[in-house]
């Protein structure tokens, strides 16, 4: 089994500037692919607009808000940010990206945006998962997607699950 990711929970602060964030303040969380791990900034958004161009270095992005100190902590996760971060694991090899990739479809079907078609075996005698994206209507929207099963305990899937949780911590709707 490969090795799984630690992720760094948000810190609350400016990455940057280090100023705190507070309730109601919106943020913008960004994904570092550092090969074997991901790292978790997150930014005011004056420090998020000094950066320039298409935000070198970052696997992924999303706008956020802070929730106030009286709202319960109640997980928010936006499906298209789900729906890109799906496509950007896509043909990796690192077995903790292989779980995370996996899980999120998990994730994705369990709201009924992927539907499982079947399965086959990929040219290294992996178990390949194929689906599609659920149109907006709940039709068919076309694009096929396939996904490699990892041997996952139930223990080890809640455990990628818990960490995506913590990568994609107040994501914005």
């Amino acid at each position: 089994m490969g090795k799984e990711y630690e992720i760094a929970k948000t810190s609350g602060a400016c990455c940057q500037c280090r100023r705190e964030l507070t309730g109601g303040e919106e943020f913008v969380a960004a994904l570092a692919d550092e090969g074997e791990s991901f790292r978790r900034d997150d930014f005011c958004p004056p420090c998020w607009q000094q950066r320039s161009g298409e935000q070198p270095g970052y696997f992924s992005f999303w706008h956020g808000r802070i929730p106030p100190p009286e709202q319960p902590k109640k997980p928010v996760l936006n499906t298209e940010l789900l729906l890109d971060f799906l496509g950007k694991l896509a043909g990796q090899d690192e077995p903790a990206k292989i779980n995370f990739r996996f899980v999120l479809a998990l994730m994705l079907m369990r709201k009924k945006l992927l539907v499982y078609d079947g399965r086959g075996d990929d040219d290294q005698g992996r178990e390949l998962w194929r689906m599609h994206l659920r149109g907006p209507s709940g039709g068919p929207a076309g694009e096929s997607l396939e996904i490699v099963r990892p041997e996952l305990d139930e223990d080890k899937i809640a455990e990628v699950a818990e960490n995506l949780g913590q990568i994609f911590e107040v994501a914005a709707s």
